[in-house]
């Protein structure tokens, strides 16, 4: 029987089990994909949100502000990449700037620092890429960047390294109570566990409905982006928003911290909690929606579009507390945007929940840093020499793109948690990420997973179940 088992593996899921890591707990995370951050994690805008827009005294005005003062550290902490950029709200009419500066008390109320608005003059200043057609804008200096694959996969190794198991391919499909227990039934069997965390985004109602009468629904929000090349990466250097509907913070731009430039979401609430196809008619929409901000935006430049589903719970606010009617089983629902931003806070406030229900000590060897895959495109000359004396794999580049060699993409799949897939070496190392999307690079890191893996090339899948490159040999009777 396990202590507690934590149902997903994204960002939320992922920071849940680092911070329960830090104590004497048999923790579980169970992930019904081939990898972890699969889902909601993967696709979505990579900002880490100052705080100013969430209702004061909200859980997700705290968890957001929290997340934000933990970042800086945690990524010095697990090697992740992040950068505080700064955040930009534009106001377009003057009779909107009753809104601007409700936003700008709704940051103070919420502990937002060295929020300030600008004139126009001002922001053009700072952003000359910016629309003539603006009165203001709100400036959030502590917004930030960071990667949602390297933030959600180092928390998970982390959470791996410090003793939390992990079994992906495994979906549950009931949670039943047994006397002081649940046991969870899954697809590859019955799991006994004291306490179970909800964090299955999405899919958080289903688990919520098995336990409890007070039914509750959570809606996908469906949002397009588009993702620019490298060479137009600085058009801006801020975040920008525009002016809040009620869909969300609308149509952003923003440097990655990788270096590209992108664009969106949309925001069309839908019943698929599967459907992350884009549309013809969603990037165009997102088309005309950001060049409002920036009417120069180089859109020629995009190398590839990608949809990201949002888990909205009507109520439109984080819900995490323990089920009233069923102890030990801790909801972690709703958590849309700012999900990302708020993940380490939330993985702190649930470890607090669990160690109220049932007490542990904490670990004495738990080991609070983790060191990333080396970055041979970013390595200084003498760094990349050490790397190949080292290993000379370092020295075979496999994805020309973004510069990424065979000894990096080695070191994805066989580190904590490694790689089993294409894509899961992508989100490890970015081959595949830059301008031809992986039209080089795929067949060779299909080779490598195979043989590194010790597996026939036909084995090896982009993203799991299904989705197999190769469907076997041609002249194979011969």
């Amino acid at each position: 029987m396990y202590d507690v088992t934590v149902i997903g593996a994204g960002v939320t899921g992922s920071a849940i089990a680092r911070e329960l890591s830090k104590y004497e707990y048999n923790v579980l995370v169970l992930e019904k994909n081939s990898d972890v951050c699969e889902g909601t994690s993967k696709a979505n805008s990579g900002i880490v949100h100052a705080g100013f827009d969430a209702k004061p005294g909200s859980m997700m005005a705290r968890m957001n502000v929290r997340g934000n003062q933990m970042m800086e550290q945690l990524s010095k902490d697990l090697d992740f990449s992040f950068r505080r950029n700064g955040s930009m709200v534009l106001c377009f009419d003057e009779n909107d700037l009753g809104k601007l500066e409700a936003l700008l008390e709704k940051g103070k109320k919420n502990g937002v620092p060295g929020l300030r608005i600008l004139s126009k003059e001002e922001a053009k200043e700072m952003e000359p890429n910016l629309t003539d057609d603006m009165a203001a804008a709100l400036f959030a200096p502590t917004g930030g960047i960071v990667c949602p694959f390297g933030l959600t996969i180092a928390m998970a190794e982390n959470a791996c390294e410090n003793g939390v198991q992990f079994q992906l391919n495994t979906e549950v499909n009931n949670v039943v109570r047994r006397d002081d227990s649940y046991v969870l039934e899954t697809d590859r069997g019955e799991i006994e566990t004291k306490i179970v965390i909800n964090a299955a985004g999405v899919y958080a109602d289903r688990f919520h409905n098995m336990v409890s009468d007070d039914k509750m629904e959570i809606i996908p929000r469906k949002g397009e982006y588009c993702l620019m090349d490298k060479k137009v990466g600085t058009f801006v250097n801020s975040t920008i928003f525009q002016l809040p509907t009620i869909y969300g913070k609308g149509v952003l731009v923003t440097p990655t911290v990788h270096g590209n430039l992108l664009a969106g979401p949309t925001a069309v609430d839908i019943e698929d909690k599967e459907n992350t196809q884009t549309t013809g008619d969603g990037l165009a929409e997102l088309m005309k929606k950001v060049q409002i901000s920036t009417p120069g935006i180089p859109l020629r430049q995009t190398i590839t579009s990608f949809t990201g589903l949002r888990a909205h719970w009507t109520e439109h606010e984080f819900l995490i507390k323990e089920v009233e009617e069923a102890p030990g089983f801790i909801d972690v629902a709703g958590i849309e945007s700012p999900g990302l931003t708020s993940a380490p806070a939330i993985g702190e406030y649930v470890a607090e929940l669990v160690q109220g229900i049932m007490p542990m000590g904490k670990k004495e060897n738990f080991k609070a840093t983790r060191k990333g895959i080396p970055n041979v495109a970013e390595a200084s000359f003498e760094e990349r020499q050490e790397l190949i004396r080292k290993n000379p794999a370092y020295a075979n580049v496999i994805c020309r793109c973004e510069v990424v060699t065979e000894g990096e993409i080695m070191d994805a799949i066989h580190r904590p948690l490694g790689a089993t897939t294409v894509d899961g070496v992508k989100r490890r190392t970015r081959a595949g990420m830059g301008r031809c999307q992986a039209g080089f690079c795929a067949p060779k890191t299909v080779e490598i997973l195979a043989r590194e893996l010790g597996k026939d090339v036909s084995e090896i899948t982009k993203s799991g179940e299904g989705s197999n490159y190769l469907t076997g040999y041609n002249k194979e009777d011969l």
